[in-house]
């Protein structure tokens, strides 16, 4: 089910008070770009004190190093570390799966709030981009603060939940790409892992899920409906079933765990119970998707 307008509001709430006390790794990081207040990987004018190198006409007097020209009669310029404004691009899954349950719906909307949130107070330039089965759209940080991203949401298509192509979308160099996922879908995990880094970039996986899709307690007979095409399946289930279904999933996220630990992408599972800082706290904070804001 899409989150209605309660839900957003909630989602929204959660979000604004678990960013006051973690936050996206944005100043543990080295950046590149327009000015901002995070350190980055060249040299400017911040009080952040780097290094020295010799003075050269039409350098700025004011960073000439005058106790060090009292001692030796040579000029030389004080260098500081450049500051900057970082860039994160969000990529959220907009596929029905992420809005399997109420609870699944509440904790996939949180984290889209919880990130541009982040990115907001961080001061970082922000782009959003929604991933339907077949295509992206980008969309306005603003309209995800008003709650009308819902609105926005590609349209569903009967297709397979494969992949999203995201070496189609144009993400920034030596940006923080956050992609929001379940990541329930087929593929290599290596092509979109490749992409996230694409550029001298950073990518952070956040994977929400649901008790009844990691752990089911299936038994008998069970009416199944494929959330991504609407078709529905009758079928038995015993336990040699349920183990084979468990045994597979855990193979699944097994592997994008391997693949996310090779690129050096942090991927945090996300539980879709509790509060969304107590799943973020458990989930994201070991893995380094997260950090503490104090």
């Amino acid at each position: 089910m899409l989150p209605d307008s309660q839900m957003l509001l909630d989602a929204a709430r959660q979000a604004a008070a678990c960013a006051a006390r973690l936050r996206l790794p944005l100043r543990t990081r080295v950046w590149q770009g327009a000015a901002g207040e995070l350190a980055g990987a060249g040299t400017g004018a911040s009080m952040d004190f780097q290094d020295h190198r010799p003075y050269f006409p039409g350098d700025d007097p004011r960073h000439i190093n005058w106790q060090a020209y009292a001692r030796t009669g040579q000029y030389t310029m004080k260098l500081y570390r450049e500051e900057v404004r970082p860039s994160v691009d969000i990529l959220f899954d907009a596929s029905p799966s992420m809005f399997l349950t109420p609870e699944k719906a509440l904790r996939s909307a949180g984290l889209l709030h919880f990130t541009l949130e982040c990115a907001q107070r961080g001061g970082a330039a922000l782009s959003i981009h929604l991933l339907g089965q077949t295509a992206a759209r980008a969309i306005e940080p603003a309209s995800v603060a008003a709650m009308r991203w819902v609105d926005e949401l590609p349209a569903a298509t009967a297709s397979p939940n494969t992949l999203p192509d995201l070496h189609a979308i144009r993400l920034r160099p030596n940006g923080l790409r956050v992609w929001i996922s379940d990541l329930l879908c087929t593929g290599d995990p290596a092509v979109p892992l490749r992409a996230l880094g694409h550029g001298h970039g950073s990518g952070i996986i956040l994977c929400p899920f649901a008790p009844e899709e990691a752990a089911p307690e299936w038994a008998g007979a069970c009416d199944f409906l494929d959330v991504e095409s609407g078709r529905r399946e009758a079928r038995h289930i015993d336990a040699g079933v349920l183990r084979r279904y468990r045994a597979a999933y855990d193979a699944h996220f097994q592997l994008w765990k391997e693949q996310a630990r090779r690129f050096r992408t942090p991927l945090a599972r996300i539980a879709a119970t509790g509060s969304l800082e107590s799943a973020l706290a458990s989930g994201a904070l070991p893995a380094g998707a997260v950090e503490t804001g104090t």
